[in-house]
């Protein structure tokens, strides 16, 4: 049985209906004292922008609140799922009421993925919030990669590259979160193994503006130099082993190195970017 995906925000979940078709259906669109709402616990962002958050009371000023937040019944009170911001707004705007759908959601996990979904397609969170956000649904619920990816609407390599941003030096993910870099800049630099190297080349990111595709090209440099210096030259190549490294660099698309030691051996494949170690993971999952 095929899995649904959920990629399509809170709109997927909450589709915009009128009120008798909501009541019909069982969902509740309320105007509820916004001194009743309490912040999700769940809540994916961290950070929220003083302009945006300043336009968007403008905005509500003129025009009203246009998008309903989302909030779920608890005791005899609400909790909100999504709508962080307008919540804030609304509140510093001094309203009483705000429009809002109930929903009951029945789990943690179901709160943290429902506003996990509605920020990112909103685009509301920065990268290390959703890479946050990614591994606590991985390991505060024990779900796989493959299942995190499932439930956000994503595709598992998405889920893994924005997880493995957590292995950067705090350094430069504050520098993400502060947009100085781009994810991209980002994944370039995971290419290196040594946090040092990492630190070095992102100092020279942020000071001389370096593009992603410069990051790129400084780091398959630097690898290519680093596996000239340490991979041994080998004294007799067997003809068979070459025909067979043909043969994959023929399907993989990149450097092949096959190692015999003994009985057994190594296979080496070489990769220039993250993004070409993304696709040699994804042409091996098919194989």
């Amino acid at each position: 049985m095929k899995r649904k995906r959920l990629g399509k925000g809170l709109e997927a979940l909450i589709p915009q209906v009128s009120t008798e078709e909501a009541e019909n259906r069982g969902d509740s669109l309320d105007q509820i004292p916004v001194e009743k709402i309490k912040s999700n616990p769940q809540q994916p962002r961290v950070s929220f922008n003083r302009q945006k958050l300043d336009e968007l009371k403008q905005s509500i000023t003129e025009n009203g609140l246009i998008q309903p937040v989302t909030v779920r019944p608890v005791d005899d009170v609400y909790e909100l799922v999504s709508g962080e911001r307008r919540l804030r707004a609304v509140q510093e705007l001094g309203i009483a009421r705000i429009p809002a759908y109930v929903l009951e959601v029945e789990s943690d996990e179901k709160l943290l993925e429902l506003a996990l979904i509605e920020n990112i397609q909103r685009d509301d969170l920065n990268a290390m919030e959703v890479a946050v956000a990614y591994e606590r649904l991985q390991k505060e619920y024990h779900l796989t990669q493959e299942e995190v990816a499932l439930k956000v609407g994503k595709d598992r390599a998405t889920v893994a590259n924005f997880i493995r941003l957590l292995k950067l030096p705090d350094i430069i993910q504050d520098s993400l979160k502060k947009d100085e870099i781009s994810m991209g800049h980002a994944r370039g630099l995971m290419g290196l193994k040594s946090r040092g190297e990492q630190i070095r080349i992102w100092r020279k990111v942020v000071k001389d503006g370096w593009s992603v595709r410069k990051v790129e090209d400084t780091v398959r440099q630097m690898t290519e130099k680093s596996e000239k210096k340490t991979v041994p030259v080998p004294s007799k190549q067997d003809p068979a082993l070459l025909t067979l490294e043909d043969r994959l660099r023929t399907v993989l698309g990149s450097q092949v190195k096959i190692r015999p030691s003994g009985k057994g051996g190594k296979i080496e494949i070489s990769y220039f970017s993250t993004e070409d170690l993304n696709r040699l993971m994804d042409l091996i999952e098919q194989i």
